[in-house]
């Protein structure tokens, strides 16, 4: 019997559920793999340092520094901040653009796998991504990769080769107010310096340490054990 050929849907189907399958074996393969590099580390214009450290390793005020700033329901969310989709949305029929929204999973998932810029389509990819970090990877996993591959400065990604860089220092050595410092870097990490703060982002600095107090040493030991 003759092959029947497969018509524009039957190979968008056939397509579709292939990228699927290999974009989760990807996953789950990274769930336990360390990343070689990055999407952003790919597409970097300056010689890319990073040094891998497990979250274990790591004071706890440093993922809570950067929750604390980013994503303070991150422990709660699914990957996806419905409502500050929604509010991003109203800002860009108001004329504002499209920006922010963007949780730690949906960043965790643009570093690892996507590129800069704020098109829909890109949006739309990093939503759909984070909600696949979430189930495959879990918490603990994202917010390791998250302190490990977010950039910090030009070419500078992840918390250890920022606090070497900056501090001169292993960062399981930092302090909560350096921690603080390093999180309000983003989301424009080449145009600041943590020892070089403008008035403004002292008191994000500020802001940031009040929040940390605010949640609780012990507010991602849930996800952290």
């Amino acid at each position: 019997m003759a092959n029947r050929k497969r018509g524009f849907f039957g190979w968008t189907w056939y397509v579709t559920w292939r990228f699927l399958a290999l974009l989760t074996l990807l996953l789950l393969l990274l769930r336990f793999v360390t990343p070689p590099t990055t999407s952003f580390m790919l597409q970097s214009d300056y010689p890319v340092s990073q040094h891998w450290v497990s979250i274990d390793e790591l004071p706890a005020h440093i993922p809570l520094a950067m929750v604390a700033s980013e994503d303070q329901l991150f422990p709660e969310h699914f990957g996806v901040d419905f409502s500050a989709i929604s509010k991003a949305l109203q800002q860009y029929d108001d004329g504002q653009g499209l920006r922010g929204a963007s949780t730690i999973t949906q960043q965790t998932a643009k570093n690892l796998l996507l590129w800069p810029g704020q098109s829909f389509v890109r949006k739309g990819l990093e939503a759909m991504l984070a909600v696949g970090l979430e189930i495959i990877w879990g918490k603990k996993r994202i917010l390791e990769v998250y302190v490990n591959v977010a950039e910090f400065g030009k070419g500078i990604y992840g918390v250890e080769a920022a606090s070497q860089h900056y501090f001169n220092k292993p960062a399981k050595y930092l302090s909560s107010k350096e921690a603080a410092k390093l999180a309000v870097l983003l989301p424009s990490p080449r145009n600041r310096n943590p020892n070089h703060l403008t008035p403004y982002l002292s008191q994000r600095v500020v802001w940031v340490e009040r929040q940390m107090k605010q949640l609780g040493s012990a507010y991602l030991t849930p996800i952290l054990k």
